[in-house]
């Protein structure tokens, strides 16, 4: 950006000619011509990780996707906080064993696919999890790197995993299919069931005192955590899960005065906004207080995408990120072991040296 332009420049990303588009312009422009002047194009990489293997996959695909943000939408998640929180208690309780414990970001990873698991397939074995988890962390790794397909590479480890776990979710769907017919499972027990069945279609505290011994939190719960919720936004802005996405230029069009040919690959960054001063003062300043009122402007703050493919999951991701959040700050006092420790991209944020912490309880 500071060698050509701060709003669109031209680069080579995964051996392919692309046009980088920086900026809540560029962000508005792209999310706004979806399916006009551009459609989504991922890497060589992802679709080999991911083969559709005849026409009738392709549709199954489709109909997925047109149904995946009726599960996500808030009146569909209401009824999964209290499973989120069954399942948080239960996570704390096995990853955290005593006083003065080093513990690290695992806890959090395994916490999100327990979940994961639970809410979306009904799995809550720990020893099953532990055998889905390495897998699934491998297609992750393998999804943006380089197309070489040898023995010993990201690629290649994810093809291999991404092999295997098609293969054990095919098993699973069977199974339950067999298990409705029967029966033997309820087409509300998560969401593969209702996807199969219905094929068409200081605020943590005072939460924390108003529930009586037991009682699980609730939706209404979730709603009032809104400092929280800027919190985590502000975590999405300094490192954003999403880094950006692909697209591709259907026709030859004018952007900003550069003419961008038709096949042109296409990129929008999220941190081209979410460290930009212009729209965020002191960028690197840790603030919550950005996402107070209106919060920031549109197309600045892009940490989900925007527009027609904005991520379905949005809202699930908040319910998560709250209720692990809520038992975190009002069970446990903390401190970092490595007080400077870096953030490392590869694809996805992580912290480098999985973020050691030592966890103090609160009647300590």
């Amino acid at each position: 950006m500071a060698k050509f332009s701060p709003q669109v420049f031209k680069t080579s990303l995964m051996l392919e000619d692309a046009a980088v588009f920086c900026g809540s312009a560029g962000n508005k422009f792209l999310f706004s011509n979806e399916n006009k002047l551009v459609q989504a194009w991922w890497p060589s990489s992802v679709d080999k990780i991911f083969p559709f293997f005849n026409q009738k996959s392709m549709i199954e695909a489709i109909k997925m996707k047109k149904m995946l943000p009726n599960f996500f939408k808030p009146e569909a998640l209401r009824r999964y906080v209290p499973i989120m929180d069954m399942v948080t208690q239960k996570h704390f309780e096995n990853g955290w064993e005593g006083k003065d414990q080093i513990v690290t970001y695992e806890l959090t990873k395994n916490f999100t696919f327990w979940l994961a698991c639970k809410i979306f397939v009904s799995i809550d074995e720990p020893e099953r999890m532990k055998y889905l988890s390495g897998p699934f962390e491998s297609i992750g790794l393998g999804i943006l790197s380089i197309p070489i397909d040898l023995p010993g590479t990201p690629f290649r480890r994810g093809i291999n995993a991404a092999n295997f776990v098609r293969k054990e979710l095919v098993a699973i769907v069977k199974q339950r299919k067999i298990d409705l017919t029967e029966g033997k499972a309820s087409a509300t027990q998560d969401i593969l069931s209702h996807m199969l069945y219905f094929s068409d279609e200081d605020e943590q505290m005072e939460i924390a005192k108003s529930k009586a011994s037991g009682e699980l939190l609730k939706w209404e719960d979730v709603s009032k955590m809104k400092y929280s919720w800027n919190v985590a936004c502000e975590v999405l802005r300094l490192a954003p899960p999403l880094q950006g996405a692909f697209r591709e230029a259907l026709t030859d069009f004018m952007y900003n005065g550069y003419s961008i040919p038709k096949g042109w690959k296409l990129y929008w960054s999220a941190n081209s906004t979410h460290k930009n001063p212009e729209f965020f003062p002191e960028p690197q300043k840790f603030d919550p207080s950005r996402f107070d009122g209106k919060g920031p402007a549109p197309y600045t703050f892009v940490p989900f995408g925007g527009r027609p493919r904005m991520c379905p999951g949005k809202e699930y991701a908040r319910l998560e990120i709250l209720v692990f959040m809520h038992h975190l700050v009002t069970k446990f006092k903390w401190e970092k072991v490595i007080p400077d420790e870096q953030i490392i991209v590869n694809p996805m944020p992580s912290p480098a040296n999985g973020l050691p912490i030592r966890l103090y309880p609160h009647n300590v």
